[in-house]
C-alpha cells in the first residue's frame, strides 16, 4: 500500500475520463454527425424537441460534466511534473495551473448551455438557437487555455536542465504541435461555412482529434514517467 500514493490513484482514473470523453461523442446527437451553424431557428428547435435526440442530449452532457471534473485532476499531475523539473522558479507550473482552471470552465459553460436549450424544448425557436449558439461557441472557438497549456508545457520541458528530464523533448514538440492544430479553433465565430464553422474540418474534426491524441500520448507520458520514478525512488 506504501507504493500508492495520490497521483497513482489520479492516474488510474484517466481510463474512466478517457470512456467519458468517447461516450459524450457518440450518443450526444449533436456531434454525429455536427450540428451545422447556418441550421434555422425552427430547425434546431425541432432537433431540440426530438424525442428520440432529447433524452440522449441530457443524459450524454450529464456524462460530460464526469469529463470537465476528471480533466482538472489530469492536468494537475502534468503540473505536479513540472514542479520537479529544474527551474530557477516555478512560475511556468503556475501559469499552466492558470490555464488549467480556466479550460474545464469553458467546457462546463458550453454543456450548461447545451442543457439549457434542452431544458425547456418548447420555448421560442430563436432562444434555442441563441443557446445552441453559445454551446458550440464556447465549446469550439475557447481554446486558448488549451493553446497555452501546450505552449507553457513545452517551454517548461526545454528549460528543464536535469541530467535525467521529467520528460524528454520530444513530448515539447508534440504539445507544440497540438496547438498549432487546435489554435485555428478560435476563429469559429467569423465563418458559418468552411473549415472554420464550428462543424468544419479544422474547428471540429482536427480540433478534436488533437485533443483526443493529446490524452492518449499524454496519459502514456504520465503513467512511464510515474512509474520510473516511484522506481528511481525505490532503488534509492
Amino acid at each position: 500500500m506504501r507504493k500508492i500514493d495520490g497521483e497513482i490513484i489520479l492516474f488510474w482514473t484517466l481510463p474512466f475520463l478517457a470512456l467519458s470523453w468517447l461516450l459524450v461523442f457518440l450518443f450526444f446527437p449533436g456531434f454525429s454527425p455536427p450540428m451545422s451553424p447556418t441550421m434555422s431557428a425552427e430547425e434546431v428547435a425541432a432537433f431540440y424537441r426530438d424525442p428520440q435526440n432529447l433524452p440522449r442530449i441530457r443524459y450524454s452532457l450529464i456524462v460530460f460534466n464526469w469529463f470537465g471534473i476528471g480533466i482538472v485532476a489530469f492536468l494537475t499531475l502534468i503540473m505536479m511534473q513540472m514542479r520537479r523539473m529544474a527551474h530557477r522558479t516555478p512560475v511556468l507550473a503556475y501559469c499552466y495551473l492558470g490555464c488549467s482552471t480556466g479550460g474545464p470552465v469553458l467546457f462546463f459553460i458550453a454543456d450548461l448551455f447545451w442543457l439549457l436549450a434542452a431544458f425547456r424544448p418548447e420555448r421560442d425557436p430563436q432562444l434555442t438557437l441563441l443557446f445552441n449558439d453559445l454551446a458550440w461557441i464556447s465549446f469550439t472557438g475557447q481554446v486558448g487555455f488549451m493553446v497555452g497549456q501546450c505552449v507553457f508545457l513545452a517551454l517548461a520541458i526545454f528549460l528543464d536542465r536535469q541530467h535525467k528530464p521529467v520528460f524528454p523533448a520530444w513530448v515539447a514538440h508534440f504539445n507544440l504541435a497540438v496547438a498549432l492544430a487546435i489554435a485555428p479553433a478560435a476563429f469559429v465565430a467569423t465563418a458559418l461555412e468552411g473549415p472554420l464553422a464550428w462543424n468544419g474540418l479544422l474547428s471540429f474534426w482536427v480540433r478534436n482529434g488533437a485533443i483526443g491524441l493529446w490524452l492518449v500520448v499524454m496519459t502514456g507520458v504520465m503513467g512511464r514517467t510515474l512509474y520510473r520514478q516511484r522506481g528511481e525512488e525505490a532503488a534509492a
